[in-house]
């Protein structure tokens, strides 16, 4: 066994004239492609470290909380429009065509209603036929007499006096003979009343021929003017009547009620509700409301024109409008003890309706409004960092992690009460996902 060892130990024993032959060494290339490799596996990893993360982001928004001023006196009163019209029609006649409902806003000189128009047309076509003909005698006047008619009137004359001149030569010779006594007095009777007649006819005939080649007198051209003139006066209040047919609105509006149906008359006079209506649509342009309240008597100090107001309707009890005293009634009523007194609202929206029941608050008019300014964040750009609220602001393309104090929420914003400046920016949607510090982009 001792022999054994002796020869295991013999075995690891390194001898000393045995040396390691010379190492090899990579050639210059492979070290070359080794820095490249590694220089650019480094550079990926930089550039996906210094790589800007896109986010979302928002501003800070501003509220402004009114402080209501003292109030002198409520009173309660229905919404009404301030401008309400009832639109009726210039012409009578059958409806043919409605094209509106109740509710429905409108445009003005939007067509709303179309009557029959068959009658007016044809008046149209009958006053437009009347004014081409004065408008063509007149131009007949004024052009004169053409050079046919003037040879024609010269003609008839120069016949005249050739039957001036036979009736003249027949009457001589009757004449002589009658001194003789071979005719009888009717013969000489009758050839006289020819000499007058052809005497009469010639001088027709040179008389018109002279009117013929002077032309229209100026009076007659003044007249045919008159003529033309009061044809277009007519054509022109037919065709005012045909388009009033065509029933139009006169403002931007809404549709309060619809008045009458197809086939319905109307008229241009009120007849009672079962004959022909007076009216077709009811309008109102529903941004210009107002409140109308009955203040008593013994109140009535507390108003002034001008005076601020809140307005609250019942139906809505948390919608709160501006508004002001704009008209104040000049008396009093009798029965009631109380004076009549119109607000206007400033901000009407869809809420308010007319005939709305509301409630007006008259405030003090020598105590002016304050308004506190809040700063708003959107609730998805609060997380809690280290158990505190906290919002992620962009400050130089980096996100910085700021501690906030926060109010109370209103909507889908959140009441910034410290930690934040009116300018700033902040993430939305994921803020809790970014370091503070990392590079972030702007979507």
């Amino acid at each position: 066994m001792k022999n054994t060892l002796s020869q295991e130990l013999e075995s690891l024993r390194i001898e000393r004239d045995r040396r390691p032959g010379p190492r090899r060494r990579l050639p210059g290339w492979a070290w070359k492609l080794l820095v490249a490799v590694v220089a650019v596996g480094a550079a990926g990893l930089l550039w996906r470290g210094a790589s800007p993360q896109a986010v979302d982001v928002a501003r800070l928004t501003t509220a402004v909380e009114i402080k209501e001023a003292a109030t002198v006196l409520v009173a309660g009163g229905y919404v009404v429009a301030h401008h309400k019209i009832q639109l009726g029609s210039k012409v009578v006649g059958r409806v043919a065509w409605i094209g509106v409902e109740k509710g429905d806003r409108v445009k003005k000189d939007q067509v709303l209603v179309r009557l029959d128009d068959t009658e007016y047309r044809a008046q149209v076509e009958q006053a437009r036929g009347a004014f081409q003909a004065a408008a063509a005698r007149l131009a007949q006047l004024q052009t004169g007499s053409r050079p046919e008619e003037i040879q024609q009137a010269r003609a008839r004359a120069d016949e005249a006096e050739a039957n001036l001149r036979n009736a003249q030569t027949n009457y001589d010779r009757t004449r002589g003979l009658d001194r003789d006594g071979v005719v009888s007095k009717q013969e000489m009777d009758r050839a006289r009343d020819q000499l007058d007649m052809a005497r009469a006819q010639a001088e027709q005939a040179r008389k018109n021929y002279e009117l013929v080649r002077q032309g229209p007198r100026r009076e007659e051209i003044d007249q045919g003017r008159a003529q033309v003139e009061q044809a277009r006066g007519a054509l022109r209040f037919y065709e005012t009547q045909l388009d009033a047919t065509q029933i139009r609105s006169p403002i931007d509006g809404t549709v309060l009620e619809r008045l009458v149906e197809s086939g319905e008359m109307v008229t241009t006079m009120f007849v009672g509700e079962r004959g022909a209506k007076s009216s077709v649509v009811s309008l109102a342009d529903l941004n210009d409301l107002q409140v109308e309240v009955d203040i008593s008597q013994t109140e009535f100090a507390r108003v002034s024109l001008g005076q601020p107001c809140a307005v609250v309707p019942d139906a809505f009890p948390d919608q709160r409008y501006r508004a002001v005293v704009a008209e104040i009634a000049p008396e009093a009523n009798r029965q009631k003890a109380t004076v009549q007194v119109k607000v206007q609202v400033k901000n009407p929206d869809a809420y308010l309706r007319p005939e709305m029941n509301a409630r007006v608050s008259f405030e003090d008019p020598r105590a002016g409004q304050a308004g506190v300014r809040h700063l708003m964040a959107p609730r998805s750009a609060l997380f809690q960092a280290d158990g505190k609220s906290a919002v992620m602001a962009v400050e130089n393309g980096r996100a910085v992690v700021k501690p906030v104090t926060v109010g109370e929420e209103m909507g889908g914003s959140v009441r910034i009460t410290s930690g934040l400046s009116s300018d700033e920016t902040v993430v939305v949607g994921n803020p809790a996902a970014l370091k503070s510090g990392q590079r972030v982009r702007i979507k």
